[in-house]
């Protein structure tokens, strides 16, 4: 009987991205709501880009974590790999 393989768990980059989009979306979601002012539209032609930007990272982040979650990596086994190359 086959054992489980291991996850990669910390060392899957995806994660590491994930969490990083999360920590800038929410920044710049929180300076699009609070802190935007008129001047800061009118250089914008009337977006509020701090907060669309954000609101995408953290769709992204999402999407990230959701990836990670349903296809976590594997690590193949050091044995597994000795008895292919000794084929």
């Amino acid at each position: 009987m086959a054992e489980p393989r291991k996850r990669a768990g910390l060392f899957d980059l995806r994660g590491v991205l994930a969490l990083l989009f999360a920590v800038y979306g929410v920044v710049l979601t929180v300076m699009g709501i609070g802190f935007t002012t008129d001047a800061d539209l009118a250089k914008a032609d009337g977006v509020n880009v701090n907060l669309w930007m954000g609101i995408g990272m953290l769709v992204f982040a999402a999407a990230f974590g959701l990836w990670v979650r349903l296809r976590p990596l594997s690590v193949p086994d050091t044995a597994d790999t000795a008895d292919k190359t000794d084929a």
